[in-house]
């Protein structure tokens, strides 16, 4: 079943093409990936579907409704919660308390926030954390506090910005352990990122992207061994692992 799908997206930044004709549809359940360069046009397309830009051209669907020029509040209200590359929690506020923040997308009230946002810290294994400061946690916390903050607005569809960006070994294993997780639970998931371990690992297909336009689709293996991702961004020494 496709819960989601671009059609012809288009995006101008004056005369510069970000995103140029990009196509594709996502299946209840799965973990889809997109790749492709820096300046490729990957968080630019999480920013058109969270209606953080206007659509230049082309149409959105989530669960057969055209969502193309919803607000990005109604658009977290209608099941799709997302994450950001550059982690800006509310430092001065503590971890419940951002969990919190993010819950009153979905429950009316302050007892039905914090219920929310505890079940969510217990979940995304930060319930120890709860009391301290977002700002005092390293980068590894932060990443799981924008996954935790996201997950409180209980979305069908999770769309993940290089939430694995700046982790080492452990913390990567410990962020494909919690995505995978967030996936058993039945939330289809749209993952952008870098490190190969991770979008090899967990990806059921992927879409791979350059200069805003598609560049190969498939399993990971069929888009690992496409000429045109290995030129644009693999790197010849990816192929003959």
């Amino acid at each position: 079943m496709i819960i989601f799908k671009v059609e012809n997206l288009v995006k101008y930044f004056g005369g510069l093409a970000a995103v140029n004709n990009v196509s594709f549809e996502v299946q209840k359940g799965e973990i889809f990936g997109l790749i492709g360069p820096n300046g490729s046009g990957k968080t630019t397309i999480f920013n058109l579907i969270s209606s953080y830009f206007p659509v230049t051209s082309g149409r959105i669907y989530f669960k057969d409704q055209d969502i193309t020029a919803f607000k990005t509040h109604k658009i977290c209200k209608a099941g799709i919660g997302r994450t950001f590359q550059v982690v800006k929690p509310l430092g001065r506020l503590s971890v419940l308390d951002n969990v919190i923040a993010a819950a009153f997308a979905r429950v009316q009230t302050k007892h039905e926030a914090r219920d929310l946002a505890l079940e969510t810290l217990e979940f995304c294994g930060l319930a120890h954390r709860k009391e301290i400061l977002a700002k005092s946690l390293p980068i590894g916390e932060r990443k799981r506090l924008e996954i935790t903050r996201a997950m409180a607005t209980k979305p069908e569809l999770l769309l993940l910005d290089e939430t694995a960006a700046g982790l080492n070994p452990s913390e990567l294993d410990t962020a494909i352990d919690l995505i995978l997780k967030i996936q058993d639970r039945g939330v289809t998931i749209i993952i952008v990122e870098h490190i190969m371990k991770v979008i090899m690992t967990i990806s059921d297909r992927i879409h791979a992207i350059n200069f805003g336009q598609t560049i190969a689709h498939g399993s990971p293996e069929e888009v690992a061994n496409d000429p045109a991702v290995i030129e644009a961004y693999l790197g010849e020494e990816y192929a003959h692992r």
